[in-house]
Formats: structure tokens, C-alpha cells, sequence
């Protein structure tokens, strides 16, 4: 073992500084690698955002064509039966209370409405292509003062007490509230 001359203490240098590179690049690659995967998973999501929208878009248009030909008690049957198939589904839930709204079930409609918006938030969220957060604002502020008189002057109508939680809980949600 004897002494180190210039050439050993500059190979020793060249190794080092190329191991600590290596290293640089290992951990830089890495970093890239996981924001790509990142991107990869973002991109992913969206794909599958747009691929479930489309699908409730065909599989409920025949509804949309009904309740459009003026046929909503048809279009409340093809939405049971499409409840039986997918009964988790919000965009029935959505569909249903729209319709129930229209033939004046006022109650029925906003359970319906709350259902929906339990099981999914889009129906709120301003950017949602399924967003209904403009129809919700107007149930919520025609029918809550109409409620509100009603449950005073029956305070012990649990229907009553029940659709008034309801629309309390939409307007919750529409002002930015969570579950």
C-alpha cells in the first residue's frame, strides 16, 4: 500500500463525481417518471369521467325522448325499470325528480332531488357536465319559503319536517357544503 500518485487521486475524483451524476440522474429520472405516471392517472380519470357521462347520456336518452314527446308516466316507468338495473345510479334519481317537478309532486320530487346529489355531487358542481345546480337553486328558493310556512304551521308533520331537511341539505350543498 503505497502512497496514491496524481493519476489514482484523479481516477478516484472521475469515479466519484460520475457516481454522484449517476445518482443525480437516477433520482431526477425517478421524479419525472412519477410526474408522468401522475399525468398518465390524470388523463386516465378524465377518459373514464367522459366514457360514464356518455353512457348515461345513452342509456337514458329513451327517457329524454318520452318525457320530450310529452310522455312522462312512460318515462317514470322506463326510469323504474332502469333503477332495478342500476339502482345507485344518480342520473335517474336526477331525471325522476325533474319529471315529478313537472307533474307538480313537489315532495317526491325534492327526496328524489336529495337522493341524486347524496349519491353524486356533480348535480352541484357549476362545472359538471351533469351539473342541474341551476334547476336545484330554483326549487330550493321557490319551494323552501313554501315548506318553512307549511312545517310551522304543522309542526308535527313528519313529511313535511322530512322534505324541509331535504332542501335545507340541497341548499347545503348548492352554498359549497359537504356530506
Amino acid at each position: 500500500m503505497a502512497g496514491y500518485d496524481r493519476f489514482d487521486i484523479l481516477t478516484g475524483c472521475a469515479l466519484l463525481v460520475c457516481g454522484l451524476s449517476l445518482a443525480i440522474l437516477l433520482v431526477s429520472g425517478q421524479k419525472e417518471n412519477s410526474t408522468a405516471v401522475a399525468i398518465d392517472k390524470a388523463i386516465e380519470q378524465q377518459i373514464a369521467y367522459q366514457a360514464r357521462i356518455d353512457f348515461l347520456h345513452r342509456l337514458y336518452q329513451p327517457v329524454e325522448a318520452l318525457r320530450a314527446q310529452g310522455q312522462s308516466s312512460s318515462a317514470l316507468l322506463k326510469l323504474d325499470e332502469l333503477a332495478r338495473r342500476y339502482p345507485q345510479e344518480a342520473h335517474g334519481q336526477i331525471l325522476q325528480g325533474e319529471i315529478l317537478l313537472e307533474r307538480g309532486v313537489v315532495a317526491e320530487s325534492i327526496n328524489h332531488f336529495v337522493r341524486a346529489v347524496r349519491l353524486n355531487g356533480d348535480y352541484v358542481d357549476k362545472l359538471s357536465p351533469l351539473s342541474r345546480r341551476k334547476e336545484i337553486q330554483q326549487l330550493v328558493n321557490l319551494q323552501l319559503p313554501l315548506f318553512l310556512a307549511r312545517a310551522h304551521k304543522k309542526p308535527q308533520n313528519l313529511a313535511l319536517q322530512n322534505t324541509l331537511t331535504g332542501l335545507y341539505y340541497l341548499q347545503s350543498r348548492l352554498a359549497g357544503g359537504c356530506e
